[in-house]
C-alpha cells in the first residue's frame, strides 16, 4: 500500500511539474539571427511550436510595439503561407536617413495555404526589422496563434519584474548594445593582419631572390677561377715538355 501511494504521489508530482513547465517551452518566442543591436537592423525569427496533438497551427498574427514603432518590417516569403503586412499612421513621425516616416508596420499575419504547422513540429517566421530603437533594452511583441480546430491562443501577457512567468507570455526581443565601433576595430585589425602577411610574403620573396642571385654569382666566379687555373696548368705542362726535349 505504501509503495502504491508513493508511486501515485510521484506520478502526480511529475504531472504537476510538466503542467507548470509547459508554457515555458511551448509559447511563441522571438530571437534574432545573430544580434539585434540598438539603432541597427536585424533579422528576427518568430518561433511557433505546435503544442496540440490533434490540430495544426494555421494562422499567426504578430502585433508590433507601438511605444517603439518600426518603420521597416519585411517578412521573408515562405512556401505554404500567405503573408499580409498591416501599416498604421504614426501620431509622431519618425526620422530615418534624413526623411520623415509617417507610418509603421503594426501587424504581420501569416495564413497557411496548406497544412500549416502540424502536431509535433515547429516553424520559424523570419522578418527583417529596423531601425531598432536606441533608447530601449527590449521590444515586446504580441502574438495570436490559431489552430485548425478554430482554437485561438493569445500570447499577449507581459512579464512583470519580480513575478513568475505568465501562462501566455508575449514574445520579447532583447536588444544588445551598438557594436559599430567594435566592428570597425575588428575590420582594421583584419586589414592590418593582411598587410603584415603581405609584407612578410614580399620580404620572403626578396630574400629568396637575393639568395639565388648570390649563389649564381658565386658559381660564376668559381667557374672563371677554374678556367684560369686550368689554363695555367696547361701552359706549365707545355713549358715542361719543351725543356725536356731541349735537354
Amino acid at each position: 500500500m505504501k509503495a502504491s501511494r508513493l508511486a501515485a504521489s510521484g506520478a502526480l508530482a511529475g504531472t504537476a511539474v510538466l503542467a507548470l513547465s509547459a508554457p515555458a517551452f511551448a509559447h511563441v518566442s522571438v530571437e534574432p539571427e545573430g544580434t539585434a543591436a540598438k539603432g541597427g537592423y536585424a533579422v528576427v525569427d518568430f518561433k511557433v511550436p505546435n503544442e496540440r496533438d490533434d490540430a495544426s497551427t494555421t494562422k499567426l498574427e504578430v502585433i508590433f510595439p507601438t511605444d517603439h514603432p518600426l518603420a521597416s518590417a519585411m517578412p521573408e516569403p515562405m512556401n505554404g503561407w500567405k503573408i499580409a503586412v498591416t501599416k498604421t499612421n504614426l501620431a509622431k513621425p519618425l526620422e530615418m536617413h534624413g526623411e520623415k516616416i509617417t507610418e509603421a508596420v503594426s501587424k504581420i499575419t501569416w495564413t497557411a495555404t496548406g497544412k500549416g504547422v502540424e502536431p509535433g513540429y515547429f516553424q520559424k517566421f523570419p522578418v527583417s526589422v529596423g531601425a531598432l530603437p536606441e533608447d530601449a533594452d527590449e521590444l515586446v511583441f504580441k502574438a495570436v496563434q490559431t489552430y485548425s480546430n478554430k482554437e485561438v491562443v493569445r500570447w499577449i501577457e507581459v512579464q512583470q519584474d519580480g513575478q513568475e512567468e505568465p501562462e501566455n507570455p508575449a514574445p520579447v526581443l532583447t536588444l544588445s548594445a551598438a557594436t559599430e565601433e567594435g566592428h570597425h576595430g575588428s575590420a582594421t585589425a583584419e586589414d592590418a593582419s593582411d598587410e603584415t602577411d603581405s609584407g612578410s610574403a614580399e620580404n620572403t620573396a626578396a630574400d629568396t631572390t637575393a639568395s639565388a642571385d648570390s649563389s649564381d654569382t658565386t658559381a660564376r666566379v668559381l667557374g672563371v677561377v677554374g678556367i684560369v687555373v686550368g689554363g695555367l696548368g696547361v701552359a706549365y705542362g707545355v713549358l715542361a715538355g719543351r725543356r725536356r726535349t731541349n735537354a
